[in-house]
């Protein structure tokens, strides 16, 4: 059984940094890659990243490009997403997600998912 638990959201000003992390069991080879969405109130989910689990490919939405960084420990079995220079634009629940064959930056390629953290960026 694949388990994704997301943690580290919080609130932080404009121009601030925060990591999130994503604790995973039951990921296997089945699984080619990981991805961070978000997700803000009235608005569509918008994929910010993801990573390769083999190749540690990765790959960032431009509103994110330069500021996030997605990253993988397998001995901790966690996924991260370092996010620095923080905007408001990025206030959002945040998650975790798990594919399956292909890697992608829309949510069609995910099978798992996290329950969310809520990241809140001050003016």
């Amino acid at each position: 059984q694949v388990q994704l638990v997301e943690s580290g959201g919080g609130s932080v000003q404009a121009g601030g940094s925060l990591t999130l992390s994503c604790v995973h069991t039951g990921i296997g080879y089945n699984q080619d890659c990981f991805g961070w969405f978000r997700q803000a109130p009235g608005k569509e989910r918008e994929g910010v990243a993801r990573i390769y689990i083999t190749t540690r490919n990765t790959y960032y939405s431009d509103s994110v490009k330069g500021r996030f960084t997605v990253s993988l420990d397998n001995a901790k079995s966690t996924l991260y997403l370092q996010m620095t220079s923080l905007k408001p634009e990025d206030t959002a629940v945040y998650y975790c997600a798990a594919g399956g064959t292909h890697c992608g930056l829309t949510s069609d390629y995910y099978d798992y998912w996290g329950q969310g953290t809520q990241v809140t960026v001050s003016l």
